[in-house]
């Protein structure tokens, strides 16, 4: 099942949130701020102790002060031009959190608009890529993903996308 709400991603209960995290998973602005805050400073001792994320994968720790269990750090690429392998990698990005769902048996998960905010990725192409990636997850696995948009620009886009997808 798939689902596209406007919220807070840090009030999920979902089994896992994703971080819109960068590469070195220490808490910056955006979604990933707001999750360390309100997550607590245990979070970035676990992210300090794991020591980074190569742009395009995730990693995954425990969600300590927030309302779930786990925290995907997932990292995106910044966007340039679109030639640089920029959706090569945001769909490695989806595909590294779908193995994590799958590895630690997460049944539900809740995904920000990933790479779509400080990396500048463009919100339609992303939210392409975000869809194509679970719908082909969830062929392998039960999972039921809501994407969770903080405003309500993002949440018309993923949801015009998501009524494509299931046409």
């Amino acid at each position: 099942m798939i689902k596209v709400i406007r919220g807070d991603i840090t009030s999920r209960t979902t089994d896992a949130v994703v971080n819109a995290a960068n590469t070195h998973l220490l808490a910056g602005g955006g979604v990933c701020g707001a999750i360390h805050r309100v997550a607590g400073p245990e979070l970035e001792k676990e992210c300090r102790a794991i020591g980074g994320c190569p742009t395009g994968e995730a990693r995954i720790t425990d969600a300590y002060a927030l309302p779930c269990k786990y925290v995907i750090h997932a990292v995106a690429p910044r966007y340039w031009d679109g030639t640089r392998g920029e959706s090569e990698l945001l769909s490695r990005c989806y595909q590294s959190i779908f193995s994590l769902t799958k590895k630690h048996r997460i049944e539900g998960v809740s995904i920000p608009a990933i790479g779509t905010g400080i990396y500048r990725y463009p919100v339609k192409e992303a939210t392409g890529i975000a869809f194509d990636t679970t719908l082909t997850a969830q062929k392998k696995q039960n999972l039921s993903v809501e994407f969770v948009c903080f405003d309500e620009d993002t949440a018309s886009v993923y949801e015009q996308t998501y009524q494509r997808c299931r046409a």
